[in-house]
């Protein structure tokens, strides 16, 4: 793995983190030659401003509660004015540990003077945590804010503002001030799926360097002492099984942050869910085998894990082997601890790691021929509306007979002109489920039928807990097959129907969605 280039600090891979999976990055020869509305060859590409942001702000609950929340969003500019992207955000302080919710998030912004920027944007999600359906009712958050933000220069930017949230079907509507951070970078994305791959024709001298990049699909288990209790002061489970993704993006040939989620598949916790950031230092010891030390830190909680306000500490060593150039198995060993309750445990991880470089590009037009050392990437983001009907009696504690909506993304990397790779996160917004979510990997086909007609269908796997459905451990597994129709070269609608049940619970359920999707080019190392 080669990691050397210039050091210069770069939130890139959170770009296509966004797309997840579909960052993976793996050869595509033949790939234009049968999609049907494709990107014409352009001689030069713009970058797309793209920004990192993280809020922090306290809502009031009733009873004069308070809820420390921390937000975390990914925003890509359509234009000058306007920005489009997805967000999170998570209990860090309070009581509330494990209340987490994830959506869409939209901003119209305009200047005021050379560095300072008027704003306002709007946020809608699903989601909830420890206080279920009292607190949340069916999960649907709205967030709405205006502000300001102070350009610094080459260390981002600095904000603050107002916001309200409200859950319109539960009890929290609160408006407070909020502090803002962001980290603006550029994106080198294409519109629709374009038709070559760079040839390379420049020099060397002239092509454009890769920022390195690993995503890793993770499995972890943790081994909890029988000090630890759950919030309910009972005993809690002495071990817990997660399954999630990581990303990692180096900051030079040595240092690197990285951003990882995972949820609960075994054990006796299902609705537990991390989201962790932090950084790290990976030390090679020969040409294919390296040791890493790293620390994040992040919001976590629900299914009864005590973790008091939310913030989980982590930090631990790994070591990471090889397999191919691109390809490394990593076992990594460490703690977390909850600094406000009981909860710690032991962690030991295994991770499918896969290396590749993003383009390193600032505000200048890139040449099509200075991007011979990446393959042309067909990506795909959809927003996505799913809801559940019964399929089991069992399927739930309450409200049997009520279906659940979830809203959230799909993200999707074309390995071949008909196969791709999908990731989805969902959370309930409607059906008085609100604290479920899920997190699901798998694979899918595409089929045209004409020119803008095509069938789909996928399987895929995850974990999923909250909201009182029946997840048993937190393992489901769903299939979906559906319709869909291209509106453009980059926008397609699509309607699905499937099914997704626990692989050890009694929960199994109808699935009817919809969502809208947008098909892109990213560029990946060759």
């Amino acid at each position: 793995m080669n990691h050397a280039l210039s050091p210069s600090f770069s939130f890139r891979s959170l770009a296509l983190a966004s797309v997840c999976a579909g960052g993976l990055g793996w050869p595509l020869a033949g790939f234009a030659q049968s999609q049907p509305i494709p990107l014409d060859s352009p001689s030069e590409l713009i970058p797309t401003p793209t920004t990192w942001r993280l809020t922090s702000e306290s809502w009031k609950l009733p009873g004069n509660e308070k809820m420390g929340m921390v937000g975390g969003s990914l925003l890509f500019d359509l234009n000058k004015n306007v920005k489009l992207g997805l967000g999170s955000y998570g209990a860090m302080r309070g009581n509330r540990g494990g209340f987490i919710t994830l959506g869409l998030a939209g901003e119209v912004q305009q200047r005021l003077s050379p560095s300072l920027l008027g704003h306002a944007g709007l946020f809608l999600g699903g989601g909830g945590g420890r206080g279920g359906s009292s607190l949340a009712g069916g999960g649907l958050m709205v967030r709405s804010d205006i502000g300001l933000t102070y350009e610094t220069g080459g260390y981002g930017n600095l904000g603050l503002g107002i916001s309200h949230v409200s859950f319109p079907s539960g009890v929290i509507s609160s408006t407070q001030p909020y502090l803002l951070y962001e980290y603006p970078f550029y994106s080198l994305l294409g519109q629709g799926w374009s038709t070559t791959t760079p040839d390379g024709k420049r020099p060397s001298s002239a092509t454009v360097s890769a920022t390195p990049q690993e995503f890793s699909l993770v499995m972890r288990s943790y081994r909890i002492p029988s000090s630890v209790v759950q919030d309910d002061g009972k005993p809690q489970h002495n071990s817990l099984q997660l399954l999630g993704a990581e990303w990692l993006s180096y900051l030079d040939d040595r240092w690197f942050v990285k951003l990882e989620s995972e949820g609960a598949m075994g054990g006796e916790s299902s609705g537990y869910m991390q989201i962790l950031a932090g950084g790290g230092y990976r030390l090679p010891l020969t040409h294919s085998t390296a040791l890493k030390l790293y620390a994040a830190a992040g919001p976590a909680g629900g299914g009864r894990v005590d973790t008091g306000g939310g913030l989980l500490l982590d930090a631990g060593i790994a070591l990471q082997q090889n397999l191919t150039q691109r390809t490394a198995l990593e076992l990594s060993v460490g703690a977390v601890r909850a600094p406000s309750r009981s909860f710690k445990a032991s962690s030991v991880a295994l991770k499918l790691n896969y290396q590749f470089g993003l383009p390193a590009v600032t505000a200048a037009p890139v040449a099509w021929d200075t991007l011979g050392g990446f393959d042309a990437t067909p990506l795909r983001v959809r927003a996505v509306n799913q809801t559940y009907f019964k399929d089991d009696p069992k399927w739930r504690a309450n409200y049997v007979d009520r279906s659940v909506s979830n809203i959230g993304v799909q993200l999707d990397y074309f390995v071949s002109p008909n196969w791709f790779l999908t990731g989805q996160g969902l959370g309930a917004y409607a059906g008085q489920a609100g604290a479920y979510m899920t997190g699901q990997v798998g694979i899918g086909g595409q089929w045209p039928v004409s020119d803008r007609w095509f069938v789909e269908g996928e399987a895929l796997m995850g974990a999923a807990g909250g909201g009182g459905l029946a997840v048993g451990k937190g393992l489901v597994s769903q299939v979906n097959a559906g319709v869909g129709y291209r509106l453009s070269k980059s926008l397609s609608v699509m309607t699905t129907v499937g099914q997704v049940a626990s692989l050890n619970g009694d929960f199994k359920a109808k699935v009817l969605g919809v969502s809208l999707g947008y098909q892109f080019t990213g560029f990946t190392g060759k």
